[in-house]
């Protein structure tokens, strides 16, 4: 049973692009397009006029501009959501009567940048990423200062901020290529019908998968504070998901969930999953600080501490299409 959930404080950075009817307005004098006169309204009122760019819109030398132009030079795909959600949480405690709301609202998300007692800290204060954060603190402080909120804007309080997106943050799926997918999936095909279905959408994702990465169902990022409440499990009970092409999140249960049960979701990909247990602890020691102990992770305790990409490696079956090859300089997880 999906329970749908509306806590989510952020709207979708490509307006216009997740629903059916398309609303255009002028606001400050800047043609903006809305999904509907009521996300347009909470635009307005919420944090559209702390961000307006007004007659500047297209100036390359905008602070705002700036900063989202530097962001797209060092995060893969070059999208702008994250860095616009954080910009626009900003945005809503400079817009906001009771700043003071806001302010304890973010308070909720985990925030830190390490975790001391496992002694982790997260991927993006390596070494390979200080110099692109230094220029995103600088560009972040520059364009959006607000002394409410000075504690973000220090080096310390801004890689906090960063770390409360790149933990927290979900990304809003509301593809019509997955709705395709799983209407296809519902219908009743002979078995040579259904491998030949199954085979072509499963190339038809790996096509465009080269050109979109790990993004293909992905609009937009948002901050769900019921749903970031939820551990992680490597074989979830529940998954987050946006049937009705919007951004409201639906949490939906995949199996019969005992009163008194913890609800668990994956902070992993369904491909990520399929990892080995080495594989799949490194991604989550790097982007969300912990070891994972669910029951998956301790029934294979005794496997070798090797990456699917190593153990591919030996098979010879990922000859120059490891994710070693990627470059690992870019920001593409946050």
């Amino acid at each position: 049973m999906a329970a749908p959930m509306d806590d989510m404080f952020s709207f979708c950075v490509d307006p216009g692009k997740v629903a059916g009817s398309v609303e255009v307005r002028f606001i400050d004098n800047i043609k903006v397009m809305y999904c509907s006169s009521e996300c347009r309204q909470a635009a307005a009122d919420q944090y559209h006029r702390a961000l307006c760019l007004g007659p500047s819109q297209e100036d390359p030398d905008h602070p705002i501009n700036k900063l989202k132009d530097a962001w797209r030079s060092m995060h893969y795909p070059p999208e702008t959501s994250s860095i616009i959600l954080m910009a626009r949480m900003v945005a809503l405690v400079k817009q906001a009567k009771d700043k003071a709301h806001w302010q304890k609202l973010f308070s909720h998300f985990c925030s830190r940048a390490a975790n001391e007692e496992e002694e982790i800290a997260h991927k993006l204060l390596g070494e390979q990423f200080r110099g692109q954060l230094a220029l995103l603190h600088s560009l972040f402080r520059a364009a959006l200062y607000d002394e409410h909120l000075s504690r973000w804007f220090v080096p310390e309080g801004f890689r906090s901020l960063f770390a409360l997106v790149g933990t927290n943050g979900q990304g809003i799926g509301t593809s019509s290529l997955s709705q395709w997918v799983h209407a296809c999936d519902a219908l009743e095909l002979p078995a040579q019908q259904r491998e030949h279905l199954d085979s072509f959408i499963d190339q038809l994702y790996k096509d465009i998968e080269k050109e979109t990465g790990d993004f293909l169902n992905c609009e937009g990022s948002g901050l769900f504070m019921l749903q970031s409440s939820c551990n992680h499990s490597c074989i979830p009970n529940a998954e987050a998901s946006f049937p009705d092409n919007n951004f409201l999140l639906h949490l939906s249960a995949l199996n019969d969930i005992n009163p008194g049960e913890e609800i668990c979701i994956s902070y992993l990909d369904c491909c990520q999953r399929d990892r080995s247990r080495h594989s799949r602890h490194k991604i989550l020691r790097e982007n969300y600080l912990f070891v994972c102990s669910c029951p998956k992770c301790v029934s294979q305790m005794d496997e070798l501490d090797v990456t699917s990409e190593e153990e591919e490696e030996e098979e010879g079956e990922a000859e120059g299409e490891t994710e070693g090859d990627e470059m690992e300089d870019e920001m593409t997880d946050v």
